[in-house]
């Protein structure tokens, strides 16, 4: 890496996932949590610019446009984007999610800081809302009669998980 780039992380400093990502730069990452700490990035220096997975997608491009007008123009300035694709437009999106089906199985582990924000968005938009681990945790019964069901998960819920869910309500209600 040299003394001649830096690595910026677009995030919440302390968080988990951020701590993270920081020691795997062995501690030389800065981070930058608002367009107004963009001051205290070095300009002469080559950037890689990371975010946050949850972070929201908007707020990554306005730090990334910033910065790249801050970094001297010969520099390299080259940014990542790891902001969940999924979680970038959640928290709006989930809701409405959540508002048009019937019943909603939210998938994702009991610690997950990420999943319990966006679980209590579901059940703010839709008091029919339960959190599940997994398949086993499903209530089948209270699929019956019902025509609408979401499932939606967490940032860090892969989708086969979602769809042996989903999966194993099919099977259920087509016995």
């Amino acid at each position: 890496n040299g003394n001649d780039s830096q690595i910026i992380i677009y995030g919440q400093a302390g968080h988990a996932e951020v701590l993270g990502l920081v020691g795997q730069t062995h501690g030389a990452a800065t981070v930058i949590e608002k367009s107004s700490q963009i001051g205290q990035i070095a300009k002469d220096k080559n950037t890689y610019i990371y975010s946050q997975t949850t972070k929201s997608l908007e707020g990554y491009r306005q730090v990334v446009n910033e910065i790249k007008g801050h970094i001297d123009k010969v520099k390299e300035c080259e940014s990542f984007n790891t902001v969940c694709g999924q979680v970038a437009n959640r928290l709006d999106g989930i809701g409405r999610f959540a508002e048009s089906h019937e019943l909603i199985f939210f998938v994702c582990g009991k610690k997950s800081s990420n999943g319990r924000i966006l679980f209590d968005e579901c059940r703010k938009m839709n008091p029919n809302s339960y959190q599940i681990e997994g398949p086993e945790d499903l209530d089948l019964s209270l699929t019956e009669g019902v025509h609408s069901i979401g499932i939606c998960g967490a940032t860090s819920t892969p989708k086969w998980l979602m769809e042996n869910c989903k999966q194993t309500i099919i099977n259920y209600n087509n016995r």
